[in-house]
């Protein structure tokens, strides 16, 4: 008679086997991975023009070479380039509030974002300021003119007498000399 094969222990082998083998497999792959040449990143000063290259040279040196590696030190391998300029102080915040438990992100993403906006605010306030210094009433009503300042001004830092100033910069040459000799 012969003897019926032992299916589970038949089950089990192939399956340590599998296992053995997706684990070699996993091993090679993260060996291609971490044998990928990726640009080594430049220090970011904080310069407005060169948030965007930093932040994307970030996501793309994380994706390639810190698969396994978590946030935590995800975040502070990218405040290592943070230095100089007005970006060491934001950096020595961000350590001591993620030291005292403060601040807290849920994924490096999450943190390049923040990077991104504290960044770019700077910027978005340039660009409102500009757009400010370039509105005239030209043809315009003043109700007119004035809804459209008021629109630009949003945003643009100023305030007090530099508005003041910047509103009858804009108005219609012809009102500003009557207001002019209105006010003598």
């Amino acid at each position: 008679m012969s003897q019926q094969p032992d299916y589970p222990a038949i089950i089990r082998q192939l399956q340590e086997q599998i296992t053995t083998l997706s684990k070699q497999v996993a091993g090679r792959a993260g060996e291609e991975a971490a044998g990928l040449e990726v640009a080594k990143l430049q220090v970011f000063d904080g310069t407005l023009s060169k948030v965007s290259g930093f932040v994307m040279a970030c996501k793309l040196y994380s994706k390639a070479k810190m698969r396994g590696v978590s946030m935590e030190e995800q975040i502070q391998w990218v405040l290592s380039y943070v230095q100089d300029g007005m970006a060491d102080v934001w950096k020595e915040n961000v350590l001591e509030e993620l030291e005292a438990g403060e601040l807290e992100f849920e994924t490096v993403r999450k943190f390049l974002v923040e990077i991104k906006r504290e960044f770019r605010e700077g910027e978005e306030e340039a660009v409102k300021a500009a757009e400010l210094r370039k509105i005239e009433q030209g043809g315009r009503t003043m109700e007119e003119f004035v809804q459209q300042f008021k629109r630009a001004v949003r945003g643009s830092g100023y305030e007090g007498r530099l508005l003041a100033e910047e509103f009858k910069r804009g108005m219609n040459e012809v009102i500003r000399r009557k207001l002019m000799k209105a006010k003598n």
